[in-house]
Order: C-alpha cells, then structure tokens, then sequence
C-alpha cells in the first residue's frame, strides 16, 4: 500500500448527528475515536473505507458520493482490505479489520437512489483499535497484507 493516505475524517457525536469533518482524531486503544459516536463500543471503534472505491460508486450512481456521505470515518486513497484480522497503521494508530462495513438502506435517502448497491463490497470495513494515538488527513497508511507475487 505504498503511497496510500488519509483523505478525509469525520465523526458524528450521537446516533443520527450529521457527520463532522475533522482534520485529525484522536483514538483509544480498546474505545475507538473521541467525540464518535461508537466510543466505547464493544469492536465497532473506527470504519475505513476507499476514496476510489466512493469514485466508482459515484459512477455508478451517477453522482458525487461525498465521503461523509457514507457515515465512515475515515477515507484512504488505496483499497481497504476486508478480511478480520489484517491490520492498517495509519498515523500513530495501530487498526485491526473486524468485519466488511455493509452499507445500509440509508444510503438510499442520504445519497440517492441506487446507492446502496453501488456501495456493496465498496463500503470499507470496521476495525477495533488496538493502540492510541492521533490520525489526521494526509497521514500515511501501512498495511501488514502479504504482498501479491509477481
């Protein structure tokens, strides 16, 4: 995932607040992002999802799908992967994938007709944190994904 980088935070406050653009957040090992919603959620800390993969489903769609749009957290500019286990560094952060982050029918009415599915397998995935630290836009991601061979 070399090159790859955060794009865009956001958090919102309580269930069904607007989504805030943040320029950096702070996370909990074991609580998840401050101010967020989720804190202290049992595994739901952080969801990740891909600015290429919201690029496609706007094409699908036929519309700009805007990050806070799909109520995610953070957007990387490179794939997020989806199988529990893996593990993401951005900034001081240590993330590890629980599951695929499915999205809801609300997209429906949040981004317009068809986005649901244009976001299936594109919704970005739901990772507990493991460590604490502070993650802001344009911080590095790394991942410990096996490379592909050649």
């Amino acid at each position: 995932m070399e090159g790859v980088v955060v794009t865009a935070l956001n958090v919102a406050p309580y269930r069904h607040a607007a989504m805030q653009p943040r320029q950096e957040i702070e996370v909990e090992a074991r609580h998840g992002i401050v101010g967020d919603r989720f804190h202290g959620s049992r595994h739901r800390h952080v969801t990740v999802q891909s600015a290429d993969d919201l690029e496609e489903a706007s094409e699908r769609v036929g519309a700009t799908i805007a990050a806070a749009a799909t109520r995610r957290n953070i957007t990387i500019t490179g794939p997020v992967p989806r199988d529990p286990g893996v593990r993401l560094e951005i900034g001081e952060v240590l993330l590890e994938v629980v599951r695929v982050a499915a999205p809801c029918r609300i997209m429906e009415s949040a981004v317009g007709p068809g986005a649901q599915e244009a976001l299936r397998r594109r919704g970005g995935s739901v990772f507990r944190a493991l460590t604490t630290g502070v993650i802001r836009v344009g911080d590095p991601v790394v991942t410990d994904e096996p490379a592909l061979p050649f």
